[in-house]
């Protein structure tokens, strides 16, 4: 006699992704659905696990990752799935995998690994990740840089009208592909050169194929207001959902404006715009380190920025720009993430009036040292946010959680740069905050990680446990839960996550690895 399920998870606490407690019920799996919730104690099953004194939640959507092209490095997604990842929605703040077109370069995190073999459009990524196998689900955003950068370069000027017509055809193509929606980095180049109605053009070509727009929009500090009413304008011309990247108020001199940005996103939604917005729940953000350079400088790209650092005049200049925009004691603020040269890994984790102490330079001087000599690939984190402000995004309804990076691993070629700790400890540490009574309730913590986003990307059948949805299943113990990456220690894995299932595969048990994996492109 065939069992009844697949798998059985039987004696948990369920929290179904909708935002209510939890209930005490077995949840039966058949093929990649879920096929039985109540009582299944009469039923049968190839593989039972006992969820006593644990909770069963839907699995965890990342709203907002950069694992693109690490998929095809490690597949099995370590750290993503000990925090009860089974959804990663990559390709977010401009940057994307695909499609790979003219002088387009992905990040410098991405491009200086070795890849299983070469692909360019969406099509060929997308057959790549396939073969891979990856654990988590993927749904891929289009980037605007990568787009502006395949087609016009990295300079900053308007596009011509035929460019931006083959701009739109490329986003058209690629959304064709298996696209989800268009990112922009609107403080990155060239992205911060694009006018609105660009911008609009691409949001307006996403918008026919039901996609998303996502912004890390031009400003997080003192001109978020302006950079929000941007990117609703965008969204209520364009007729497109929105999704505000890691909504914050950057800069101790920005934290008042906390109140004025949470009631223009309410506002927008009031009046009918479809606005959220994700939020990782640390104080510090990460980026790379030339993020602080001016407009001029970083023109160009790459090549063009090191140029500019071993030319004096332009080096004087912009030493000259760093210390009028920003004040001595900034900096103390400012730490070293990843870097490339070998001299420079004493510097990670020290703030960047440590590393002037160590090489004898102000801070500005040591800026340019690091991201010349790591040739402009020098990680950072800025610590210049409000936990009490970053409580209250947290807690909006329309808030959901996201890492904001790149998968990692502890060991093999993703454990040998210096990442965020969010990279590791993002959603456990959410949920242990709703445990410890620091945020939402529980089942409000677990609604952002599920259904929320589900419903917000369109992904159809997931994020909610409920009988022929997606076999998508995280399970934790309340007791073990804990994020154990650090500033100072980032490639620790999350404790706690007990059990995770994708597409009604078991890729974690008993907190280990199986090897399984199941994720699909979706």
């Amino acid at each position: 006699m065939q069992p009844d399920f697949d798998i059985s998870i039987t004696g948990g606490l369920v929290l179904d992704g909708t935002g209510m407690p939890a209930a005490p019920l077995d949840i039966g799996l058949k093929g990649d659905r879920i096929a039985g919730l109540g009582d299944l104690s009469a039923a049968t099953a190839k593989v039972t696990l006992n969820a006593a004194g644990k909770y069963v939640c839907p699995g965890f959507i990342d709203a907002h990752s950069h694992s693109d092209a690490y998929l095809l490095l490690e597949p099995s997604a370590p750290s993503k799935i000990h925090q009860g990842i089974t959804t990663e929605i990559v390709g977010n703040c401009g940057a994307s995998a695909a499609p790979l077109v003219g002088e387009y370069h992905m990040p410098s995190d991405w491009r200086d690994k070795t890849y299983p073999r070469p692909w360019s459009s969406v099509a060929e990524y997308r057959a790549l990740l396939d073969k891979v196998k990856p654990a988590p689900n993927v749904v891929l955003l289009i980037g605007h840089n990568t787009l502006r950068v395949g087609v016009a370069g990295y300079e900053n000027r308007n596009l011509t009208d035929a460019e931006l017509k083959r701009m739109t055809q490329l986003l058209d193509k690629s959304m064709d592909e298996g696209g989800r929606g268009l990112s922009t980095g609107l403080i990155y180049a060239p992205g911060m050169f694009a006018p609105r109605e660009e911008i609009i053009a691409l949001a307006k070509t996403a918008a026919r194929h039901d996609g998303i727009y996502t912004s890390h929009m031009r400003s997080e500090g003192a001109r978020v207001l302006e950079a929000i009413q941007e990117t609703v304008d965008i969204g209520r011309t364009a007729v497109i959902r929105l999704e505000i990247s890691h909504l914050k108020t950057s800069g101790r001199a920005n934290w008042g404006l906390i109140d004025q940005v949470l009631s223009a996103v309410r506002q927008a939604r009031q009046q009918g715009v479809d606005v959220a917005a994700d939020r990782y729940p640390y104080t510090a953000s990460s980026t790379d380190l030339d993020v602080v350079f001016p407009t001029w400088a970083q023109e160009g790209g790459r090549e063009a920025i090191m140029k500019r650092l071993q030319t004096p005049a332009d080096r004087a200049r912009l030493l000259d720009d760093l210390h009028r925009s920003r004040s001595k004691d900034s900096w103390n603020t400012a730490f070293v993430g990843s870097t490339r040269h070998p001299d420079n890994a004493r510097f990670r984790g020290l703030s960047l009036t440590e590393v002037a102490t160590q090489l004898s330079l102000d801070p500005a001087e040591a800026v340019l040292h690091l991201v010349e000599t790591d040739e402009v690939t020098t990680g950072a984190f800025f610590a210049g946010m409000s936990e009490e402000n970053m409580m209250k995004i947290l807690a909006e309804p329309f808030v959901m959680l996201g890492t904001d990076a790149s998968l990692r691993a502890p060991t093999g070629p993703l454990s040998r740069d210096f990442p965020h700790p969010r990279a590791y400890g993002s959603f456990p540490r959410f949920l242990r905050m709703a445990l410890d009574d620091k945020t939402v309730s529980l089942g409000q913590a677990v609604r952002k990680m599920t259904s929320l986003p589900a419903a917000h990307f369109r992904l159809k059948d997931r994020g909610v446990l409920a009988k022929g949805m997606k076999a998508d299943v995280a399970v934790f113990d309340p007791a073990r839960l804990t994020d154990k990456a650090s500033y100072s220690a980032p490639h620790q894995l999350s404790e706690g996550i007990e059990h995770v299932i994708v597409n009604g595969v078991l890729t974690l048990t008993g907190g280990r690895l199986t090897g399984d994996r199941a994720g699909q492109f979706l």
